[in-house]
């Protein structure tokens, strides 16, 4: 057992605090930590590894090889052997690319977050930890200040991959803490760590605003913690066939948010294609909009957002095998478990009239624009079966629409409801029956 909380250092009490109110104690799902080797994530290890003690939980370290280094796979190995060591279970991921021409920084983080995400998914943990630290926070700033978009380091944020990332949410308990903080650290319980030769690296803005900061002075931390996300206020519903009600005088954000959830989207559209969409929605009369694959429809003083059905024409969606008893996620927006072998999914865009007459009255119910994105189920013979609309005996599905589009509004703000959400989702097969 741990010392007791009152011999704990201020840093390890400031971090326990914030385990203790994202994350709960004494239940079975592992908690994933993403180590590689370098001090933040071996302090973040350390930090959790003695809470989880505490609490009875399991935690599993992950490792991502991207082997851009020479050293990278000895990197990795370190890690697993450090996790041997300490008694904790530890997997190594490896991308093994294709590698872009330019860009790599970009890719090589976006690889990352799937591979971690998918190994959350695959462990059974909603939460990955992180050891983004008040310097990273930082160091964004002084990205910003020349020119960079790069936003700041969430405490709690969902994945940024999708469908890689759906269910899993992302926590960074050490942003108030900084780096040479951690190191002593570190140095006090004889622990050591790997020093990547890319923080260094004068091709990478990170590193240049890296090296100003310590220049500027070493033990600036600046902790800019951002503000929470938007709330649901401008929510008026979610629909179980994908589609999104709000005010029609909703923010920035929260616009954004909905079109990228209900097009099933990995990148939300670009702030200035959201500013021209406000300035629309905003003169009076119904008018349509486009956006990053989501159609915008605005009637009164409700606005409805919802895949838009040109993309199928513009970017068909073959069929897909639904291999039995295997999830699969659908054009981003729904999963589907089969539960027979042999089928596939498609797009229900030209099948419609193969629906039984249930189905096809239950059809008649949804606005004419989101019926031809919706998935049908077939054998390619007798079998043609939308689950959305109606229960069926051969795949059951769900929305991931409105859970997405709720933890971008930042809902979902601890363990629990995470928890909720990848077990719930949305309702199941036949919600419109």
């Amino acid at each position: 057992m741990r010392l007791a909380t009152a011999a704990l250092s201020p840093l390890e009490t400031r971090v326990r605090a914030v385990l203790q109110a994202r994350l709960c104690d004494h239940i079975a799902a592992p908690l994933a930590v993403a180590l590689s080797g370098g001090g933040d994530s071996v302090a973040l290890l350390l930090l959790v590894q003695d809470w989880a003690r505490d609490q009875g939980r399991r935690v599993i370290a992950l490792t991502v090889d991207h082997g851009l280094q020479a050293g990278s796979s000895a990197w990795a190995g370190q890690c697993a052997h450090r996790c041997r060591r300490l008694g904790i279970e530890h997997r190594i991921l490896t991308w093994t690319g294709p590698w872009p021409s330019s860009g790599l920084p970009a890719a090589a983080r976006l690889a990352r977050h799937a591979l971690l995400a998918e190994a959350c998914r695959d462990v059974g943990a909603s939460v990955l930890l992180l050891g983004h630290t008040a310097d990273d926070l930082a160091e964004s700033a002084a990205m910003r200040a020349e020119g960079s978009t790069v936003p700041d380091a969430r405490p709690w944020s969902p994945s940024p991959v999708w469908p890689e990332g759906r269910g899993v949410f992302l926590l960074r308990p050490l942003l108030t803490i900084g780096r040479a903080d951690l190191r002593q650290w570190l140095t006090a319980r004889r622990e050591t760590w790997i020093e990547d030769p890319a923080n260094t690296d004068d091709r990478f803005a990170r590193s240049r605003a890296r090296k100003a900061l310590s220049q500027r002075n070493p033990d600036a931390a600046a902790p800019r913690l951002p503000p929470p996300s938007a709330g649901g206020d401008d929510l008026l519903d979610g629909e179980p066939w994908g589609g999104i009600r709000l005010r029609r005088q909703t923010s920035g954000p929260v616009l954004a948010a909905a079109c990228l959830c209900a097009a099933g989207a990995a990148r939300p559209p670009r702030s200035v294609q959201i500013e021209r969409l406000l300035a629309r929605l905003a003169e009076p009369g119904e008018t349509t909009s486009t956006l990053a694959g989501a159609r915008i429809d605005a009637r009164g003083r409700d606005i409805l957002v919802l895949r838009e059905p040109g993309e199928l024409s513009r970017r068909p969606i073959e069929p897909t095998p639904l291999p039995r008893n295997r999830t699969v996620v659908f054009d981003g927006r729904f999963e589907l478990v089969a539960s027979a072998s042999n089928l596939l999914v498609m797009p229900l865009d030209g099948h419609a009239a193969r629906l039984d007459e249930r189905e096809r009255k239950a059809l008649k119910t949804l606005p004419p624009a989101a019926r031809r994105g919706l998935p049908v189920v077939s054998d390619g013979d007798n079998l043609w079966t939308c689950p959305i609309l109606a229960a069926s005996a051969f795949v059951s599905a769900r929305s991931l629409v409105l859970r997405r589009f709720e933890a971008f509004l930042g809902q979902v703000v601890r363990e629990a409801d995470a928890h909720s959400v990848a077990e719930r989702g949305e309702a199941a097969g036949g919600v419109l029956s």
